[in-house]
């Protein structure tokens, strides 16, 4: 998710909702709070975007991410993993001359890595969904959080799944990164439990 600095719910002038942050962190991070963060994700597309992003993320902010996303979405065609197993090396000098994305070589070249072997989890399984989202039993974990400081980096789960991805030779995959891309695709949801979107998303599973 990145580095978010706020230990409780906030009201948002304009609706009045409570959320996990608002308006300090940007109208970008407050639509991507409402609308994804948490949200049960299960296309392979969109699972594989965040894997990317995820990784592209380590060390850095979400919110840089964000805001460097749609020129992801161009540089990585659409995230399509397909397209992105068979980046060469001139994809990879291309997107080292990309001053709109994270030039950084070795999470480029994990992505294009983690393309492949994203493709050979679909064949394995199917769908990368049915991989993934077999470590919860296909339902998303509510931790009925109280503040940020009660959110944790990483949890037993995430070491499971981070260790099953590296052994499938993954790269960019450790556990604090794995639980960020569980938070983001509704696989655990971390939304604080007097933030509007923990009632709503909680309400799904009913």
């Amino acid at each position: 998710m990145g580095s978010i600095k706020i230990s409780k719910p906030v009201k948002v002038a304009g609706d009045g909702r409570t959320r996990c942050w608002g308006d300090v962190e940007g109208a970008l991070m407050r639509d991507y709070h409402d609308r994804e963060w948490g949200m049960p994700l299960h296309d392979d597309r969109k699972l594989f975007e965040f894997l990317i992003l995820e990784g592209m993320q380590a060390g850095l902010s979400w919110r840089l991410v964000l805001e460097k996303r749609e020129n992801f979405r161009r540089a990585f065609r659409g995230f399509d993993p397909v397209r992105v197993a068979k980046f060469t090396a001139r994809d990879v000098r291309r997107l080292l001359g990309d001053a709109g994305i994270i030039r950084n070589r070795l999470k480029i070249l994990a992505a294009i890595n983690n393309a492949r072997r994203f493709l050979e989890v679909r064949r394995e399984f199917g769908s990368f969904d049915r991989y993934i989202w077999a470590f919860v039993d296909g339902k998303p974990i509510h931790s009925g959080l109280r503040s940020f400081s009660d959110m944790p980096a990483r949890t037993p789960l995430s070491d499971r799944i981070s260790a099953d991805l590296k052994a499938r030779g993954f790269k960019f995959v450790g556990s604090t990164v794995v639980y960020a891309h569980m938070q983001a695709t509704g696989m655990v949801n971390d939304h604080l439990v007097d933030c509007f979107r923990y009632r709503e998303l909680a309400r799904r599973r009913r």
